[in-house]
């Protein structure tokens, strides 16, 4: 395998970026992150042949990045928003490839006017999203890189044990915390637990209300179920908490909300389906969350991912079927998403 120098292979990817951003333009577009590492790993082969350099064909599932070239590495991302921030991976990097020495970050931006763009790995990490997996979030183009403020760089950081790295997590999250905010332990051992700063959900403006609520209803359709089942809110209030740091009651699904009453057609009407009119008010942010959320969430908690253009209408199939027990059922389909044509 013949040496690539690191300036060379940025060449490519500039390269690489160019083409992909020239197909999306022209009209070609992705299903989701998989599709779109396929094509890069096609594309890739072609630029690196004059390298004598070949992609792993068959990776592990978990491998990170996603694709590597001998000591340089692709870590492919997709996002269907508009601005250039996504989820990575885990802070351990337990299934980093061996002898990757450099990666980099692809990201196809699909929002907008389609593009992609490279960066560094190192510079492109600007925040640790706090859950019970501690995970990077990447940004192309970042202003502030997360190694910076730690004061290390992401070779030293990479070298450190789990716990050491933790440590550097913990003083990221209390510089963080907000007037008000407390930590809340997420593991019972403490030399692994990871602290998280919790907000009360009633302190959120309502435009952070109705998202987090259209996120936890989309990922989590039990909650139309039956009134008499009490747990079914369990889950989606554990995911407010361990993925945003959000505490919930679980009226928040219900119209007797005040955050569900407001805006709502009908919300000076008493009795009824409390979550059905809750789920009106919410409709649309439901729709965005469908396009935004990552498809790792919808693989946690549906057991399968599902296309972005897809996933109201799996919710409402799932939803008609949990909604359709008890001794008042009723179909979430009669009455949600009817001016969505995706979702029919």
């Amino acid at each position: 395998m013949a040496s690539l120098e690191r300036d060379k292979f940025e060449q490519l990817l500039t390269e690489l970026c160019g083409r992909l951003t020239a197909e999306c333009r022209a009209g070609r577009t992705y299903q989701d992150s998989k599709q779109f590492e396929v094509r890069v790993r096609e594309v890739v082969k072609e630029l690196l042949i004059e390298f004598n350099i070949k992609v792993e064909p068959d990776p592990h599932p978990y491998g990170f990045p996603d694709v590597a070239l001998g000591e340089f590495g692709i870590e492919v991302k997709f996002t269907e928003g508009t601005n250039w921030r996504t989820i990575a991976n885990s802070v351990f990097e337990r299934h980093r490839e061996k002898g990757v020495k450099y990666i980099y970050v692809v990201m196809l931006k699909m929002g907008g006017q389609p593009e992609v763009k490279w960066g560094r790995y190192e510079d492109s990490v600007m925040h640790v999203r706090t859950s019970h997996v501690p995970r990077f979030e990447v940004e192309i183009g970042t202003s502030e890189p997360l190694f910076r403020k730690f004061g290390i760089t992401y070779d030293q950081f990479s070298s450190l044990s789990e716990d050491e790295r933790m440590t550097y997590i913990r003083n990221y999250a209390r510089d963080r915390l907000k007037p008000g905010g407390g930590l809340w332990w997420l593991e019972s051992r403490p030399e692994k637990a990871l602290e998280l700063q919790v907000r009360p959900f009633l302190e959120l403006d309502e435009e952070e209300k109705l998202k987090l609520r259209a996120e936890a209803s989309l990922l989590f359709p039990q909650i139309v179920g039956s009134s008499h089942n009490r747990t079914k809110y369990v889950a989606p209030l554990t995911f407010l908490l361990s993925y945003h740091g959000i505490l919930a009651a679980r009226d928040i699904f219900s119209a007797g909300s005040a955050t569900a009453r407001r805006g709502s057609p009908d919300a000076k009407k008493r009795g009824g389906n409390h979550v059905r009119r809750a789920l009106q008010v919410i409709e649309e942010y439901m729709v965005e969350a469908a396009h935004y959320l990552p498809s790792e969430l919808f693989v946690t908690y549906w057991g399968v991912d599902v296309p972005p253009n897809k996933r109201i209408k799996e919710w409402l199939v799932r939803a008609d079927a949990l909604a359709n027990v008890g001794r008042k059922p009723w179909k979430p389909s009669d009455y949600l998403f009817k001016s969505l044509p995706e979702a029919r």
